[in-house]
């Protein structure tokens, strides 16, 4: 199912036009280069490091060298692994990400006649201990080119320094906090590493998406915020903050309450000081329910109207009673016609095969985002390797070098670009209005406002 872009096309020529001018004048005489460096990933000097160098050079390929190499040998798979919150409270998140890569293996196919490997699925926790230890195992086998994911932000704080350091690369479907890549002005976040990629949309978008609908369609002008100390929570609702302060609102309540805490009374108490006319809180499950339930009960916050984010924008939670007439931001998942052009699956397409494997739809809206990361990834590995008799050989820095290089992909999100700290998702936003439980897809069709950067 696999369509060749412009970039495989010229390579094919410039390849086959490498392979004549080596017939016509080589005089190395290395035409078996490389081709007993067995099936260990090489990144130091040496001999079997001067052999592929060697081998590599009689093909047209990205890269440089710089980070090693990958061998693949013969009847071997290139191995790439899914690193998602796949248990717990924020599966619902995970679990579709890690399935659409599946999917997305399986319909990209073979890379210059090897198959491709995910592997087993690994867990982030959505925590930082969960993405350090996952983060371990991945880079402990030299074999993986890549990963795709974490889930959360918060896992990828952790993991992302680790893949880095191994010269791999990660590319998140789901991470959104502005600390991963940077502030969109130039400036690269603290938790910024080389090598680490998204689909995602950086949180500064939604930040300022959901404050402008807060103050300009809804007409408020006071708002508190709620995090739960997560990179991801705390990022996002900073971002409102500082986007609702800039256009003319007050903030009069900004504090976090921990994930497991179940008696909300004294943090909402606290808030209701303010008398916010909105209250913003972007974080997961299960807290998100207990706020939701306890603060129309609270003095103050009777009718305050009540917004949450993507953490929240879930079956499960949708489901729930008193998340009725709450606002949500989130990803704009209206795909319509989108075709991933490294597949040519659209979203409809994806869709179908998605429910034909698990009997119900994806549970999260980011499964666009990682069925396009996968490809991407794949497609970084296709450009960055070449053929050595009966092996393939990867260069580690010509993945990362067409990664950085990314413009114009068509995927099911629509047109993928990267910039230099690796946001490469389209920024489009949109807020819901959840109007029933009893009926939550026309709830999550129900867009009331939309913002593009």
């Amino acid at each position: 199912m696999r369509r060749n872009n412009k970039l495989f096309a010229l390579l094919s020529i410039l390849f086959a036009f490498s392979l004549v001018a080596a017939a016509c004048g080589s005089d190395d005489g290395g035409d078996d280069a490389g081709s007993d460096s067995g099936s260990e990933s090489s990144g130091d000097g040496g001999d079997d490091d001067a052999m592929e160098d060697d081998a590599m050079e009689d093909g047209e390929h990205l890269g440089d060298g710089s980070l090693g190499t990958v061998t693949v040998e013969a009847g071997a798979a290139i191995q790439i692994r899914s690193l998602e919150a796949i248990t717990g409270d924020v599966a619902f998140l995970g679990l579709p990400n890690a399935i659409a890569t599946e999917l997305a293996v399986a319909d990209y196919g073979q890379i210059h006649g090897f198959d491709v490997e995910v592997g087993a699925r690994l867990d982030d926790t959505c925590s930082a201990d969960g993405g350090q230890a996952a983060a371990q195992t991945i880079v402990a086998d030299e074999q993986v080119v890549g990963v795709i994911g974490t889930s959360c932000s918060g896992a990828a704080t952790a993991a992302a320094p680790l893949i880095s350091e191994a010269g791999m690369v990660m590319i998140s479907a789901s991470n959104t906090s502005p600390a991963l890549t940077s502030d969109l002005a130039g400036t690269a976040g603290e938790n910024y590493n080389e090598g680490y990629y998204r689909t995602a949309h950086n949180d500064l978008f939604q930040g300022r998406a959901m404050a402008q609908f807060v103050f300009n369609d809804l007409g408020l002008t006071t708002a508190a915020a709620i995090h739960d100390g997560d990179p991801y929570t705390e990022g996002l609702a900073g971002a409102f903050r500082d986007a609702f302060e800039e256009l003319g609102g007050e903030i009069v309540g900004f504090t976090g309450v921990a994930k497991e805490d179940t008696d909300m009374v004294p943090v909402l108490t606290e808030v209701a000081a303010g008398a916010p006319e909105a209250l913003f809180f972007p974080i997961f499950q299960p807290a998100g329910d207990f706020i939701a339930d306890q603060a129309p009960g609270v003095s103050g916050l009777e009718d305050t109207v009540l917004l949450a984010a993507d953490g929240l924008l879930t079956d499960s939670y949708l489901e729930l009673a008193q998340s009725e007439g709450m606002h949500f931001s989130g990803p704009d998942v209206r795909f319509g016609s989108n075709v991933n052009q490294a597949t040519g699956v659209s979203a409809d397409e994806f869709l179908a095969a998605y429910e034909a494997q698990e009997g119900q739809p994806p549970s999260a809206a980011f499964w666009g985002h990682s069925y396009d990361a996968t490809t991407l990834l794949l497609d970084a590995i296709d450009a960055a390797s070449v053929v050595d008799g009966d092996n393939l050989i990867i260069d580690r820095a010509g993945v990362r070098e067409f990664l950085d290089s990314v413009s114009g992909f068509e995927g099911i999100i629509g047109t993928i670009s990267c910039d230099d700290f690796g946001d490469c998702g389209s920024g489009k936003i949109t807020v819901i209005l959840h109007e029933s439980a009893d009926d939550i897809e026309a709830s999550k069709s129900n867009v009331v406002f939309e913002f593009a950067p």
